[in-house]
């Protein structure tokens, strides 16, 4: 017979583990399987268990995603690997200027080109140890970002802990992406802020790049980014050998 400290214990794990799967089906899949009113209710219970038990409380539960006080400011912090970006291009002269520079770099090697949609907001790099998230870090100039880790952890699409078994992912990790807000949420915080008789956002990405960059997580929450992961570093490099095999 499980003891009660075990029995508690169990139902706290069982709820994080339903409360991940869910956050994954709603945020990654977009096919939800239960109510927001049902996954509040599986989300108020872990926060009640854990509120009798701080000891079991860890930093990868569903319910530390928003942080207590506001921050004072942001960290520097120093990319391992640059956050490199890629020039604008305007006519098909530059896009063949580009082709031609990449031809020189691939010394005979045969290449192909992957297109994708444009999202535009902030790039952040997320950093897992043993596949709990560490910290978040915005770009910046592309070799020192600052440390965002608390407002990064409100984002419900970004794993608080990775589903893969540990054995199957690099002690340490990095999973690079851009933040940014969905047109719909973007105008439903612009009605919102003419409301209130504050300044509408000029666009999304303006209004995501403010946003990361609060200083009171509970403001970054409110506001529902999401995360469009592109790039996983592994050992300072890239985790794949192609950038396609990368969407796999």
């Amino acid at each position: 017979m499980p003891t009660k400290a075990q029995t508690i214990e169990r139902e706290i794990e069982t709820l994080r583990d339903e409360l991940r799967r869910h956050e994954e089906l709603y945020y990654i899949h977009a096919n939800p399987e239960i109510s927001d009113a049902e996954y509040d209710a599986l989300l108020v219970r872990l926060q009640e268990l854990e509120a009798e038990h701080p000891e079991l409380v860890t930093p990868d539960s569903p319910t530390q995603r928003v942080g207590g006080r506001p921050a004072e400011g942001f960290t520097e912090f120093l990319h391992r690997k640059p956050m490199l970006s890629l020039d604008n291009s305007y006519n098909i002269d530059d896009l063949r200027a580009f082709d031609e520079r990449c031809r020189r770099l691939a010394d005979g090697r045969e290449l192909e080109y992957v297109a994708e949609l444009k999202i535009d907001g902030l790039s952040i790099s997320l950093h897992y140890e043993n596949g709990v998230l560490v910290s978040g870090v915005t770009r910046g100039d592309g070799r020192r970002g600052e440390d965002v880790t608390q407002n990064a952890r409100t984002i419900r699409s970004v794993p608080l802990r990775l589903k893969q078994d540990a054995s199957q992912v690099p002690a340490e990790i990095e999973v690079r992406g851009e933040a940014y807000l969905p047109r719909r949420v973007f105008e439903e915080i612009n009605a919102d802020r003419e409301e209130e008789g504050a300044a509408r956002f000029a666009n999304p990405r303006n209004a995501a790049a403010g946003t990361i960059r609060q200083l009171d997580p509970k403001i970054v929450a409110a506001r529902r980014l999401e995360l469009f992961p592109y790039e996983v570093i592994s050992g300072g490099r890239a985790a794949f050998p192609s950038h396609w095999e990368s969407f796999a």
